[in-house]
């Protein structure tokens, strides 16, 4: 018979991985204070201490698993059957709103611009994506919406509130509020991202020249709880973008009826719903019948948030997996401890560090809108990054997921919910081959351009021979017919981002860790399960540099 004591051990608690500690999210990252400097955003260094501070306290982090536990709740009619289309959210949705519009992630790079504006807001988003992600969504769209409305004459009427850095969640007209922000609609049952297959449609006021109303259906429309939105309907023989307030000048509620919220596997904390025009007022902007060309200008915007949002997401799941493998304990030793599991880490952090080396370089380019150079890089590196960053960090927080075991696998634990909120950014705003094939749109654009990125790309570092052999290949594949270019095209993208993510890390990272991303990456296969490659990285030292024991 089992003794008291014997009894008492099966009970006792060990081996067991604690919540992550206090730390600063952005001096704990040498990677992304790196980049920081190097990209131009130095000066931003305070603010940007002070967020990773922030950040980095515990009760935020549960806070974010309480927002995304208690999925918001549509009240489509108030208690006297009043149409209201409301959203209830869980109370902690609006602080980590507050949290991003303190840190003007939805204006600051148009409205304060300069040296490292973009980037600056590159790294503040790419923390508050490490804590909770689907906080973000409205802030992007309220971003990305900024430049092109900007263009319009009444612009000026809604400006002050687009740079209010004080989050106001009331449901109420414009003129009554402190803040707002913009969604947008583009998405319907009939063509997904075939945006010109739409059918909602638009027709003047008689004697406005500006207004129409609305009819039609949209399948996915962002953030429902936002000030205003812009969507596309037909108008004529083409398609237009809209700007449609929730609320009318008039007092009255803009007919713009929710009909359900998506059930969604990720971004819980979230509002996505399906909608009905019933007759709304939208205000054109842009030129008629040009609305696809303005709305994919917004979605370049929005494209690189998605590619910060998982550097986010990869960036926080490697943290986690490290952070287990230094305290739990198998066959003897500590997961830390094996060469195995260190090589799977070692292999993680190569791809932490290099999508957040490219995701910062890539804001770079938005920052220099004067230099064609920079602009065509943005122009066909945004659509390869989106591809191979967010479809990368799908495999990579499942491969951290598993260093947990089964434990990562409950949703007690951090990573069930980062493993759902990772696809989104690889769907939304245009999945994996619509990406692709945007690369071969920009490389026919801008031929001579693509070929000096290229070419540039492998000529600054003779040395590594076989990225002149990738870039021969990238550019034999953009040479050939239009069918084998799209055959290959999701090749033609990774290989491009393969040569940025070399090209960077050769210029700036340590050598250790520059020659492993080669060798893994180029010489072994970059295609590979994480820690399947022949070369033996050198996995102790880029533990320490990802995350300092």
């Amino acid at each position: 018979m089992a003794s008291v004591e014997d009894r008492q051990a099966t009970h006792r608690v060990d081996n067991q991985v604690p919540d992550l500690p206090e730390r600063n999210l952005f001096l704990a990252d040498a990677v992304l204070t790196e980049a920081v400097r190097r990209e131009g955003a130095q000066d931003y260094e305070p603010e940007l201490e002070s967020w990773g501070e922030r950040l980095g306290r515990p009760e935020l982090s549960v806070l974010a698993d309480q927002v995304n536990r208690q999925a918001p709740v549509l009240r489509a009619f108030d208690r006297a059957g009043h149409r209201i289309d409301t959203v209830d959210f869980h109370p902690g949705w609006e602080q980590f709103l507050s949290l991003a519009f303190a840190q003007g992630m939805h204006d600051s790079a148009w409205t304060a611009p300069g040296p490292g504006a973009q980037v600056a807001r590159a790294a503040h988003y790419l923390m508050h994506g490490q804590i909770e992600a689907g906080s973000l969504c409205p802030v992007t769209m309220t971003s990305a919406a900024i430049p092109l409305l900007a263009r319009e004459p009444w612009f000026g009427a809604i400006q002050p509130r687009l740079s209010s850095r004080e989050y106001d969640p009331a449901d109420r007209p414009v003129t009554e509020k402190r803040s707002m922000m913009v969604g947008m609609g583009m998405t319907e049952k009939q063509g997904g991202s075939d945006l010109r297959t739409n059918a909602s449609h638009a027709e003047p006021v008689a004697g406005e020249r500006e207004w129409f109303r609305l009819t039609g259906h949209k399948w996915f429309f962002s953030s429902p709880m936002s000030d205003a939105h812009l969507m596309l309907a037909r108008e004529g023989d083409g398609h237009s973008c809209f700007y449609v307030p929730r609320w009318l000048d008039d007092g009255q509620r803009n007919p713009v009826h929710i009909q359900r919220l998506k059930d969604k596997l990720g971004n819980r904390s979230n509002a996505s719903a399906e909608i009905e025009f019933a007759g709304a007022l939208g205000r054109r902007i842009g030129e008629p019948g040009r609305g696809v060309v303005t709305l994919i200008e917004m979605a370049s915007y929005t494209r690189l948030d998605c590619v910060l949002g998982s550097a986010a997401l990869l960036r926080r799941a490697v943290v986690l997996g490290i952070h287990c493998a230094r305290h739990r304990r198998a066959f003897g030793r500590l997961l830390a401890d094996q060469p195995l599991m260190r090589q799977v880490l070692a292999d993680l952090v190569l791809e932490s560090e290099a999508a957040t080396a490219l995701a910062l370089r890539l804001a770079a380019a938005f920052d220099r809108p004067e230099s064609p150079a920079e602009q065509a890089l943005r122009r066909i590196l945004t659509p390869a990054a989106k591809f191979w960053i967010c479809k990368r960090a799908i495999a990579a927080v499942a491969e951290c997921m598993e260093v947990w075991g089964g434990n990562g696998y409950i949703e007690d634990a951090p990573l069930a919910r980062l493993y759902r909120e990772t696809p989104v950014n690889s769907i939304w705003e245009g999945s994996g081959n619509v990406m692709c094939l945007d690369v071969l749109r920009a490389a026919r654009q801008n031929p001579q351009r693509t070929a000096q990125i290229i070419d540039g790309l492998a000529a600054a570092h003779p040395d590594a021979s076989v990225l002149r052999t990738v870039s021969r290949r990238l550019s034999g594949v953009l040479q050939s017919d239009d069918e084998t270019q799209q055959r290959q095209a999701r090749m033609v993208a990774r290989d491009l981002v393969l040569l940025v993510q070399a090209d960077l890390l050769l210029r700036h990272a340590p050598a250790n860790v520059s020659h492993s991303f080669i060798q893994s990456r180029f010489v072994d296969g970059g295609d590979q399960v994480y820690g399947a490659r022949p070369a033996a990285l050198a996995s102790d030292s880029l533990l320490e540099r990802a995350w300092p024991a």
